[in-house]
């Protein structure tokens, strides 16, 4: 059965949160329904086109900092969701402050309308693993994961989450399911080269990527599965090379299957191929193609969650279109997220999209769409709630906070219950009294410097609110 990201309880009348409620609604918003609008719907009519706009696209910073053209994308851009690019050894505690940050600046509401954003890395394993260092178990490649049993990965896989979702990180752009036979491998560039396929079979990756997909899900982390309609029958990779072609998949092929699992699982993300499909649609490439999101993703399959492309700032099959026509033409495919690695482009591809949703009512409507399937998902994620503003105050709603991300009975109340659980889980002694130790503990697992203090002060209060907003 395919599978909606609206929430059952979407159509209960949700008060709008102080983050998003003083949004100027668009004109041209959809009128209300009349059955009560889901806290989705109401955030998203509560935001400007512009901030609408910003939900679609998803840019860069380096995986160890909060890059000043982010802060800027953020701000004036209204973009709404991060890729942690590059490579990281510095440990889960130095990834906590960066999302944390990364955050932090989705809080003002001329922003993103106050709208926590997605972040996500790419946390294959082997070759393709962002986030290492203390606090990350090394990844082994895909192709070993699929030699394991299918209840070992899964275990393996909701291990790897756990210590994603507790950096911060919400999303991952894994597994995937690209199927490569054993006669392509040596010549297939940008999967079988480096061992990033769960196997040679679509049986095996459609279990195998499920129960990676399954054990990231049960963690708390969205998964993205990738890359529609699979890279296992091309030579270059679109990243580095263009007229990336593959000339062997129709729209019926078996490939096809570990999508359609994921999918009927459901999957929130779809990533697209940046290859061309000549027996599919010959004309553009798949990203690009109404044929190949709108018919057979979107209708065929009944996929209704946000469909995303690979990294269009830098790869070289894109060439030929410029930033914002590869945005254009994305979403006017039927695409929902932008993703770009390079913040650079990012201006561009926002003003093209802004300039045809003005000028043309039918495009405006897809990215009104599309916007909407972001906010879904995000609904659905836990990123709608209520955040906890940074006051820096110890209270007993923040005490309630931290005992919810524990998985304690929620009571309110700083006994030494709470106080083992939290020492627990940053690595502290597990005395049951908050002390000097505990603090420094604590300040390490931030990823913020020490200062010496010995008991609760504002500055590590803002900063444990500030990170309570990263775990949905």
């Amino acid at each position: 059965m395919k599978r909606t990201l609206a929430l059952t309880s979407a159509v209960a009348t949700i008060t709008l949160t102080a983050t998003s409620a003083t949004a100027a609604p668009t004109a041209g918003a959809a009128p209300p329904s009349s059955v009560a609008a889901s806290r989705a719907e109401q955030v998203h009519a509560a935001m400007t086109r512009d901030q609408r706009i910003g939900q679609l696209f998803m840019v860069a910073t380096p995986a160890d900092s909060v890059s000043p053209g982010l802060r800027s994308v953020i701000g004036q851009q209204h973009v709404g969701n991060v890729i942690l690019m590059g490579r990281s050894t510095a440990g889960a505690d130095h990834i906590r402050s960066v999302t944390t940050g990364v955050q932090r600046l989705t809080e003002p509401t001329a922003a993103t309308a106050g709208v926590p954003a997605f972040v996500s890395a790419d946390q294959e394993g082997g070759n393709v693993q962002v986030l290492r260092g203390p606090g990350y178990s090394t990844m082994p490649t895909a192709l070993t994961q699929g030699r394991w049993t299918t209840t070992t990965l899964r275990s393996q896989a909701r291990s790897w989450g756990l210590q994603l979702s507790r950096s911060g990180v919400n999303t991952n752009l894994a597994p995937v399911l690209d199927t490569v036979p054993t006669a392509d491998k040596s010549t297939n560039e940008p999967i079988g080269r480096w061992d990033r396929e769960y196997g040679a079979l679509t049986t095996t990756v459609t279990t195998k990527g499920g129960a990676v997909r399954s054990g990231m899900s049960s963690a708390g982390v969205a998964t993205t599965v990738k890359h529609f309609r699979g890279l296992g029958r091309v030579r270059g990779n679109t990243d580095t090379t263009s007229g990336v072609t593959d000339t062997v998949t129709t729209s019926t092929s078996g490939v096809l299957r570990p999508f359609a699992d994921a999918v009927d699982a459901g999957t929130p993300f779809v990533m697209m191929s940046s290859a061309y499909y000549s027996r599919i649609d010959a004309s553009q490439p798949a990203l690009f193609s109404p044929t190949v999101i709108g018919t057979i993703l979107r209708q065929r399959m009944g996929f209704d969650g946000i469909v995303m492309t690979d990294d269009v700032g830098n790869a070289k099959q894109l060439a030929a279109w410029t930033p914002g026509q590869r945005a254009t033409k994305f979403i006017a495919a039927g695409g929902d997220m932008v993703l770009t690695a390079s913040t650079d482009s990012l201006p561009a591809m926002v003003s093209a999209v802004r300039s045809k949703a003005a000028s043309d009512p039918a495009f405006r409507a897809k990215v009104d769409a599309a916007a909407l399937r972001v906010l879904r998902a995000k609904d659905q994620a836990g990123m709608l709630g209520t955040r906890l503003t940074p006051t820096g105050t110890f209270t007993p709603y923040l005490v309630g906070r931290l005992q919810g991300w524990l998985g304690k009975p929620v009571t309110r109340t700083w006994d030494s219950a709470t106080i083992r659980s939290l020492q627990w889980r940053i690595g502290a002694t597990t005395t049951g009294r908050w002390d000097a130790a505990s603090m420094r503990a604590l300040q390490d697992y931030l990823g913020i410097s020490r200062d010496g203090a010995t008991r609760w002060n504002s500055r590590t209060v803002a900063q444990v609110q500030r990170y309570l907003n990263t775990q949905l």
